[in-house]
């Protein structure tokens, strides 16, 4: 290869990639790529949110790398939906499947009310998603030219048969499920242990973010 910048005839061929399976499940880091739209009587600050000028539509515009498995590296773009001016059911899905990623990330069951488990659905912003991992189911849909391409809208959580925590390390944590049955969620092992202080220290550890 002469790495000729006028000549790519010796250049090599593109490498190219078939679809992920649809169904496959795989664990996925999510950014945010930011669109610079604001709207603070939504909460929606940082400028993470995306509006289209044409449909007045309002998204987060998302890029998710599986971080393990036979897909390693590979790169899934999906659109988490805020605001449609045709109604409320696109955002409605969007929440939804928010609160599954939180739910994955953290490891909460969707059956669980307590008021730890609602604290760790909370975010202070847009902000607290970028970068989240958690545990996703690829689907296949056709793109604006009818051609197929993968996304995201879905996130496993402990309630389904396959989930398996996220060891922030490095690959899952394998834990049996049944090992799984009554053991503390992830979000509740995340806090420090309460350890006697000397006196006149502080017995207040700094809470996870969630938490707050």
């Amino acid at each position: 290869m002469t790495g000729n910048w006028n000549d790519y005839n010796d250049a090599e061929a593109q490498a190219s990639f078939d679809l992920i399976p649809k169904g496959t499940i795989a664990p996925v880091r999510m950014t945010i790529r930011p669109g610079g739209f604001d709207d603070h009587s939504q909460g929606w600050t940082g400028g993470f949110a995306t509006r289209n000028e044409s449909t007045a539509s309002v998204y987060l515009n998302c890029e998710f790398i599986v971080t393990e498995g036979p897909f390693a590296r590979r790169k899934v773009w999906s659109l988490i939906g805020l605001f449609s001016p045709k109604g409320q059911e696109w955002a409605n899905m969007g929440r939804s499947f928010i609160r599954g990623i939180l739910n994955s990330a953290r490891g909460i069951s969707e059956k669980d009310t307590s008021q730890q488990a609602m604290s760790a659905r909370r975010i202070n912003g847009f902000a607290d998603l970028d970068g989240v991992e958690f545990l996703a189911k690829i689907d296949v849909e056709k793109d604006s030219n009818s051609e197929d391409k993968n996304v995201i809208k879905f996130a496993i959580t402990p309630d389904h048969k396959e989930y398996q925590p996220i060891n922030r390390q490095g690959g899952y944590q394998q834990q049996p499920a049944t090992a799984q049955q009554g053991a503390q969620p992830a979000y509740a092992q995340s806090q420090p242990a309460q350890q006697t202080q000397p006196q006149g220290q502080s017995n207040n550890p700094t809470r996870p973010q969630w938490a707050q």
